[in-house]
C-alpha cells in the first residue's frame, strides 16, 4: 500500500514538473496551430521534393525557412534579456547589414567579402551597444532605443535612401543559397541557425559563460564580488546579439537578394522578445533557455504561417498575432498551472472521501 502511494506521488510530481514547464506548452501550442492550419489547409502538411531546387516543397518547409532569421535574433536577445537587458537594434542591425552586403555585391566586391563585411558591422553595432551600456552604465532600453533609430538612418546612407538590388549580380550564389538552398532535402538558412543555436547552447551550458551571465542578471554587484566582471559580461551579450542579428539579416535579405531600408528587419525586435518570452526566460533577468527562446522563435513563424492559412484581413493581423501571443503565455502561467494542479488534488480527495465512505 505504502508502495503504491509512493509511485502515485512520484507520478504526480512528475506531471506537474511536466505541466509547470514552458517547453511542454510551447510544444502544445505549436501542435494546436499545426492542427488548425491542418483544417483549414488540409495539404499543410504534404511533403514534396522539388527537382528544381533539390529539396522538399510545401507549407511547412516555408514556415522552417522564415524562422531561422527569429531563431537567430532570438537567441541574441535571449543571452541579452538574461543579464536583465534589452535589445531594440537588432531589426535595424538587420537592415544594416543586408545594406552592407548587397551595395558591396552591387559595387563588386566578391561575395564573401561582402558576407564578412555584413557580419563584422553587426559586431559592430553590437559591441557599441555593449560599451555604451556596460562602461558608460546606459540605460539598456534607451541606448539600444536610439540604436535602432540610428541604424535605419545608417541603412539609408549606405544605399543612398534606396533599396539596393543585387539579384542580377554575378557570383552570388553562396549567399543565395545560403538562405534559399538545401542541405539533405532540408532549408540550409534552418540547419544553419540550428547549428549556431546549438554552439550557443553548448558555450552557455558546458562552460562557466552561461552561469556568469545568468549571475549578472541576477545580481550584478554580488557576481562582481565573487570573481566575475559584469562589464565583460554585458559586452560579450552585446556583441552576439548584434552578430547574430546580421546573420539574420543575411538570411532576410538574402533570399531575395535585395535589401528594403524600411521594411528589411521590421518589427523583428518585438518577435525576438516574444519568442524569449514563450521560451520562459524573465524579462527580469536570471535564469535563461535557449531551447525554450528557440521554440518560442518557431512558434512565431508558425503563427505567422497560420495567419496567411487562415486568410486574415491584413488590418486584423497584429489583434490576430497578439492574441494567440497572450493564449501561449496564458497557457504558461504558474498561476494557471497551480489552479490545474489543485482541481487534480480536490477531484482525487473526493475520490478518496467516497473509497472510505463506501
Amino acid at each position: 500500500m505504502a508502495e503504491e502511494k509512493k509511485n502515485a506521488e512520484e507520478k504526480t510530481s512528475s506531471f506537474k514538473k511536466l505541466l509547470s514547464s514552458n517547453l511542454t506548452w510551447s510544444v502544445v501550442a505549436f501542435i494546436v496551430l499545426i492542427i488548425i492550419c491542418t483544417i483549414f489547409d488540409h495539404g499543410f502538411l504534404s511533403l514534396k521534393w522539388n527537382t528544381n531546387t533539390g529539396g522538399l516543397a510545401g507549407p511547412l518547409i516555408t514556415m522552417i525557412q522564415e524562422s531561422a532569421r527569429y531563431l537567430m535574433i532570438a537567441t541574441g536577445m535571449t543571452l541579452v534579456i538574461s543579464t536583465a537587458g534589452i535589445d531594440l537594434s537588432v531589426g535595424s542591425t538587420m537592415a544594416v547589414a543586408g545594406a552592407v552586403a548587397m551595395q558591396m555585391l552591387i559595387g563588386g566586391s566578391n561575395v564573401w567579402v561582402a558576407i564578412l563585411c555584413a557580419l563584422l558591422v553587426g559586431l559592430l553595432i553590437g559591441c557599441v551597444n555593449g560599451a555604451l551600456v556596460s562602461i558608460l552604465g546606459l540605460q539598456p532600453f534607451i541606448t539600444t532605443l536610439i540604436m535602432m533609430l540610428a541604424g535605419r538612418g545608417l541603412a539609408k546612407v549606405i544605399t543612398s535612401g534606396q533599396n539596393a538590388d543585387a539579384s542580377s549580380i554575378a557570383g552570388i550564389a553562396p549567399l543565395r543559397w545560403m538562405a534559399n538552398g538545401f542541405i539533405v532535402g532540408i532549408p540550409a538558412n534552418f540547419i544553419i541557425a540550428i547549428i549556431i543555436v546549438a554552439i550557443v547552447g553548448l558555450l552557455a551550458r558546458k562552460t562557466a559563460m552561461g552561469m556568469m551571465i545568468e549571475s549578472v542578471g541576477i545580481n550584478p554587484e554580488a557576481s562582481r564580488m565573487t570573481g566575475i566582471k559584469p562589464r565583460r559580461i554585458l559586452f560579450m551579450v552585446y556583441a552576439i546579439s548584434g552578430l547574430l542579428a546580421a546573420v539574420a539579416g543575411l538570411f532576410a535579405t538574402a533570399s531575395v537578394m535585395r535589401v528594403d531600408v524600411v521594411k528589411t528587419g521590421q518589427d523583428l525586435e518585438m518577435y525576438a522578445i516574444l519568442a524569449v518570452v514563450i521560451g520562459g526566460t524573465s524579462l527580469l533577468g536570471g535564469k535563461f533557455s535557449l531551447l525554450g527562446s528557440a521554440f518560442g522563435a518557431i512558434i512565431i513563424a508558425m503563427i505567422r504561417k497560420t495567419i496567411i492559412t487562415l486568410g486574415v484581413d491584413a488590418a486584423a493581423t497584429p489583434a490576430f498575432f497578439a492574441v494567440v501571443v497572450i493564449i501561449v503565455c496564458v497557457m504558461q502561467a504558474p498561476k494557471v498551472h497551480n489552479l490545474s494542479a489543485e482541481m487534480k488534488r480536490k477531484r482525487a480527495l473526493k475520490a478518496q472521501s467516497k473509497a472510505v465512505a463506501a
